[in-house]
């Protein structure tokens, strides 16, 4: 018990931590380049695809490098995580995403709007983009998680690219965020909450569609009903592993 108990907040500090990075670097990108004007959309998109590159790399074999609270309740609507650790991984993502926030909040000041997500669509438009998109990210998540032929290396630069894609497309429209965590830490820090309701809906809605669907399409895989589930397959294989040599 007392086992199972360390790896699962091992889990929950490395979401925490994967979260953090997302945000220092992805809200991070837009703060600095309206602070020096250094670089531009793309390179801010490319900095989001990159730091869910890295995060995936360097966490997906500790806590299925979720990072981010669509994609934890999509695995979860469609069986493939457990209800017990939904909450838990939010609220981690959610502690992560404003812990980066606030340091870059001291480090630099109230430049960008601090990386906050604010529609410049209707309402309608907007959550049409946001969903839409995060539809197409959780296709490819559930897709390099689940299936078989696909290697475990595969999923940091399917999904960074995707991201980057996402960002790159829909960033001056929506602020690409896709991601309700990565919303939140920028809102509550400079208190911006412009239809924020609109980046955990739509996210989320967008996410748990996609994964539906991918169930009905693709052929049947060997993961457990209610095994946890990360980007890069099943992650009790390696907690147990971590339980034998830690």
């Amino acid at each position: 018990m007392a086992d199972r108990a360390r790896l699962v907040w091992r889990r929950y500090a490395s979401e925490a931590l994967g979260t953090f990075t997302l945000v220092a670097i992805g809200p991070g990108a837009v703060m600095v380049a309206a602070r020096t004007g250094a670089f531009s959309v793309v390179g801010i998109a490319l900095a989001f695809g990159l730091a869910v590159t890295i995060v995936v790399a360097a966490t997906g074999h500790l806590s299925g490098a979720h990072i981010n609270p669509a994609v934890t309740i999509g695995f979860w609507s469609v069986r493939r995580f457990p209800s017990r650790d939904v909450m838990p991984y939010i609220v981690a993502q959610s502690v992560g995403a404003v812990a980066a926030s606030l340091v870059l909040a001291w480090i630099l000041g109230p430049v960008g709007n601090y990386g906050a997500t604010m529609p410049t669509l209707t309402v309608g438009r907007s959550f049409a983009v946001e969903a839409g998109y995060s539809a197409i990210l959780g296709f490819v998540i559930i897709a390099v998680a689940t299936d078989e032929r696909t290697p475990a290396a595969v999923a940091p630069f399917a999904i960074g690219a995707t991201v980057f894609a996402g960002a790159l497309v829909t960033g001056p429209l929506t602020g690409g965020s896709f991601n309700p965590a990565r919303s939140l830490g920028p809102a509550l820090v400079g208190g911006i909450w412009t239809s924020h309701w609109l980046y955990w809906i739509a996210p989320i809605t967008g996410m748990i569609a996609a994964m539906r669907i991918y169930e009905l399409l693709r052929s049947s895989v060997a993961v457990s009903e209610g095994e946890a589930l990360g980007v890069e397959g099943p992650i009790e294989a390696a907690s147990a592993h971590d339980a034998r040599v830690g």
